[in-house]
């Protein structure tokens, strides 16, 4: 008898209030990862292929509503509605630095993180640096890092000068949700909470020069691994864009309002969205035929991202897990050697687990969320 076909998820506990954001790292020599941003202003570091849980990195005091990890997963940053970004070492858990802002920080990214992960908008840059010249500290590729939120004022620091002024474009038309940079890093994704649309700001002038229409606010923006897409994620349609002449490739409109997309990086024959139905669909790329229906959040899906190798995709939501689902259906018997615990947790992979301890991050109690009484939503 034919065993049949199911999608089982490795369901990854630890966040104690929605998750809000996900984005997984480049592959690196020791695999690949997944930093999670959640409400209880505790990001989390997590081996991207297998979930399992790595550390906490504690010190915020407010809502996390961004995360990135750089080029090498050698350092993570996080945007808070305590005021902050901050930055971290990946690989210790220790707080690098601090950069404060005037008001609530919604999103962060580091440069030179090729075309993986970013959302909302484009900021057209120019910024000249020397490739060649990496902080001896920890032989990082990745120079600068940009953050935006409520001031509608988007921030450029110099990582190898951590105290020295940001460079700054102080003219959005409204409230920033999300950045990143594209993979010349001459090019950044910038858009706000309150305007529909996706800009393209040349920084040099501090000007529009174009504009990437929708009928709504958008909610998520990526760029495809081979920088051929934009895909964005406005109200109940996801939209793909020529990523160098920035036309409309193709529209297509979703079963209910969605707030995340992700195209899978390896083909590009697939896309994923999720968003107030708490299911992760699956389409077709080339039709917009949908392809399958995964459930099992038990709150609206806030975030979806496929794994940069395309084997799997993670999502996260309102009820605080983040599930990684496999792209191919597993048979039931499969599903059985990717049980996890009766908690949820999933199984730690000693190596992994171990690389990180020798380095000292914090692997405290996998539900520690610090000062809940501190947090701020925004």
């Amino acid at each position: 008898m034919e065993k049949k076909k199911v999608t089982v998820p490795l369901v990854c506990h630890g966040h104690s209030r929605p998750v809000v954001d996900l984005f997984y790292s480049p592959i690196t020599p020791d695999g690949f990862f997944l930093i999670s941003a959640s409400k209880d202003s505790s990001p989390m570091l997590r081996n991207g292929e297998t979930g399992d849980w790595i550390g906490t990195f504690e010190g915020h005091k407010g809502a996390i509503w961004s995360s990135c990890l750089d080029t090498k997963a050698l350092r993570a940053a996080s945007a808070s509605a305590d005021f902050s970004a901050k930055l971290w070492d990946a690989l210790t858990g220790d707080e690098l630095h601090s950069f404060e802002h005037k008001h609530i920080v919604r999103a962060c990214a580091f440069s030179d993180v090729g075309l993986n992960c970013l959302s909302i908008g484009i900021l057209l840059l120019n910024l000249s640096y020397n490739l060649n010249h990496r902080p001896a500290s920890n032989a990082c590729d990745t120079h600068f890092l940009l953050t935006g939120g409520v001031e509608k004022i988007l921030r450029i620091f110099d990582l190898n000068r951590l105290d020295a002024q940001p460079r700054q474009v102080d003219n959005s038309p409204g409230s920033i949700r999300t950045v990143a940079w594209l993979q010349s890093d001459q090019m950044i994704l910038s858009s706000c909470t309150d305007t529909n649309g996706v800009r393209l700001w040349d920084l040099r002038s501090g000007k529009i020069v174009q504009t990437l229409e929708t009928k709504s606010s958008v909610t998520s923006v990526e760029v495809s691994q081979d920088g051929c897409y934009i895909t964005t994620a406005d109200g109940s349609t996801v939209k793909f864009w020529d990523a160098n002449h920035f036309g409309l490739v193709k529209s297509y409109d979703m079963p209910c309002n969605v707030e995340s997309a992700s195209l899978e990086p390896k083909h590009g024959n697939k896309f994923i969205a999720g968003g107030e139905d708490m299911w992760v669909h699956v389409f077709d790329f080339h039709t917009g035929e949908e392809l399958g229906c995964n459930k099992g959040h038990h709150g609206p899906v806030h975030c979806v991202r496929f794994s940069p190798g395309g084997e799997s995709f993670a999502s996260g939501s309102e009820d605080g897990t983040i599930r990684i689902w496999q792209t191919s259906p597993v048979t039931h018997d499969e599903s059985d050697l990717l049980g996890s615990e009766p908690s949820g947790k999933v199984k730690a992979v000693a190596d992994e687990v171990a690389r990180k301890i020798e380095s000292g991050l914090h692997i405290g109690g996998e539900g520690k969320t610090g000062d809940m009484d501190k947090a701020t939503d925004a």
